[in-house]
């Protein structure tokens, strides 16, 4: 019992992950000891102009560092280990525990990031158990997933064991032939599961995920009648997948040249590690294939989901400098848009069609499957681990809440499961899980800098620029609290039926009329009017301030206004003074 007498509650709380697809990001928290399981990145939408990466907003995570004892990873894709190199830049942490494969990227990325030094990596295997703290066990568990060397993990924590499932599918005949550990959780199943924590992407989609290995027929029958080059696209990290994809290319008599940074790097991780088993000879840099006849040659390329700068989204439209479309040429997407960039699928699609591409596309031609579970493979999630609570994660809310109505049907009530929303705080006791309180849960933007966070301020004001231009505004203001000369004027992006007269006249008259009327709540002067001194800053606030009013007001749009206001040198003060006292006793 806790001093207060209540019973000690373990923490979970999910930064990124929940109603959304994307920046997966877990804290539990037990008294002074802090783990992290996954720390992914998510990708910008259209409106996030300029912004290259988002991350989930980790000032709970900065403003408790001190009880970080660890983090744990389930697999290597970006959006469970993107964010880690980011993070590290703000804060340590001691270890970071997970499989081999993740572990092989993960170091690429701190080495490049520059952050190495920042934390320990520690390679873990099916059934490693690991200590982190003083109140956590982790054990690994492996499942299958679209990637390699993927894991399950039961959390030993002070109030029971929690097992979180990771991204999963149950694959009875996986391409590697590392199968589901389901003796294990129905081991955990059989001893007692206080929480399952499980993986809500397909919820809504009845039945089991077909295997991987049924899309191999599909690819085969494709491969066999394409009867020029062949360009092969599909997500980078799918490493079965793309062992898929060599074998056939061998089968066909094909030599395969790999485009993209991350498809390279992915294969040579894979193939080091045994993943991906090949000869070198398969391989031919891009350069080299010109030589070959165009049934000879197959390029796998990245850029399956319309990523602006990928080599296939290049290729569509254009811009690569070394691969174009020609007529004869046939095209595979071996994957299925992620929710949001079905628009930029479909339009690098339709471009590589007008090239004269034969586009192979779609969920009916059976050439991508899911890494994650259907409903009938949360079920027997469900089944195997028993838990007396359930959490449904990793999905947005309507799959979260399909995924409690299926928990509900295998009998966990209702009244023992919470669908929560990223920033939440869950109390689990052994008797009880509620939803708490609530810590800091936005985004963190970072642009192609990488040097920074994108505060929401520039972002809006990129967004203005985006969908209404921009107005300048310069003028020289002297020491008499009058325009020193007309002021300049320059539009970009703005459309407007005034014309450019007009506005240049309606700025100078708001100008004007401002310090005609309220020049002196702005400057001091002495006894003889000299003035001595002057608020510039308020005035310009003020100015900037009418000035957008004004332009809204005619324009009836809100362009981003950037007034520039040029002040006079100190030194120019008394000769101010002494013109006006000068012109004063003329006058008398």
């Amino acid at each position: 019992m806790s001093k207060n007498g209540t019973a000690p509650a373990l923490k979970i709380i999910p930064l990124g992950g929940l109603h959304e697809i994307g920046k997966n990001t877990c804290i539990f928290e037990f008294g002074d000891d802090m783990i992290l399981l996954d720390a992914g990145l998510a990708f910008p939408t259209e409106s996030m102009h300029g912004v290259n990466i988002v991350l989930p907003d980790m000032t709970y995570v900065r403003e408790n560092r001190h009880k970080i004892k660890g983090m744990i990873v389930t697999h290597g894709h970006e959006d469970h280990i993107g964010g880690i190199p980011f993070h590290l830049k703000q804060f340590d942490v001691p270890v970071i525990y997970g499989p081999r494969f993740a572990m092989a990227l993960l170091e690429g990325k701190l080495d490049e990031a520059g952050v190495a030094n920042r934390t320990e990596l520690r390679t873990v295997g099916p059934r490693d158990m690991v200590r982190v703290g003083s109140s956590f066990f982790v054990e690994f568990i492996r499942n299958t997933h679209s990637i390699a060397d993927s894991f399950t993990v039961a959390i030993h924590t002070p109030v029971g064991v929690v097992i979180h499932t990771g991204d999963f599918k149950i694959d009875h005949t996986p391409v590697d032939g590392e199968r589901f550990d389901l003796h294990r959780l129905a081991e955990y199943g059989e001893k007692g599961v206080l929480c399952l924590m499980s993986d809500s992407t397909n919820s809504e989609v009845p039945g089991f995920t077909p295997s991987e290995r049924s899309v191999a027929p599909n690819l085969d029958r494709i491969f066999a009648q394409a009867p020029g080059r062949l360009m092969v696209t599909t997500f980078a990290s799918s490493v079965h997948r793309l062992q898929m994809v060599l074998e056939l290319a061998l089968k066909h008599n094909r030599l395969v040249s790999v485009v993209g940074r991350s498809m390279l790097n992915v294969i040579a991780h894979a193939r080091n590690l045994g993943y991906i088993k090949c000869e070198d000879s398969l391989f031919l840099p891009l350069h080299a294939i010109r030589s070959l006849p165009d049934e000879k040659v197959l390029i796998l390329t990245t850029g399956s989901q319309g990523e602006p700068m990928s080599a296939m989204t290049r290729i569509a439209n254009g811009e690569h400098r070394q691969l174009k479309i020609r007529p004869g040429d046939t095209v595979v997407f071996s994957a299925n848009p992620i929710p949001g960039n079905t628009i930029a699928v479909v339009n690098t699609i339709d471009k590589l069609m007008m090239q004269g591409a034969n586009v192979v596309y779609g969920r009916e031609k059976g050439i991508h499957v899911s890494g994650h579970g259907c409903q009938e493979d949360q079920k027997l999630m469900i089944s195997l681990t028993r838990p007396k609570f359930f959490l449904p994660v990793h999905g947005e809310h309507r799959m979260l809440v399909q995924h409690a109505k299926t928990a509900q049907s295998m009998g966990i009530p209702a009244e023992n499961m919470v669908i929560i929303n990223n920033g939440d705080v869950v109390e689990l006791t052994e008797n009880s899980i509620r939803k708490t309180d609530k810590v800091p849960s936005g985004l963190e933007l970072v642009d192609s800098s990488r040097s920074g966070v994108v505060q929401d301020r520039v972002l809006k004001e990129r967004q203005q620029l985006a969908e209404e231009g921009v107005v300048t505004v310069a003028a020289a203001i002297d020491w008499n609290g009058q325009l020193a000369a007309e002021p300049e004027l320059h539009l970009r992006g703005v459309v407007s039926s005034v014309e450019r007269g007009i506005l240049q006249k309606w700025v100078s008259e708001t100008i004007e009329d401002l310090l005609s009327d309220r020049w002196g709540e702005f400057a001091k002067t002495t006894g003889d009017t000299e003035v001595v001194e002057v608020d510039w800053a308020g005035l310009q606030v003020l100015l900037e301030r009418e000035l957008q009013r004004m332009l809204r007001r005619e324009l009836q749009s809100s362009p981003l206004l950037v007034f520039l206001m040029q002040t006079p040198k100190e030194g120019q003060v008394k000769a101010a003074g002494r013109r006006r006292r000068t012109a004063a006793k003329v006058a008398s």
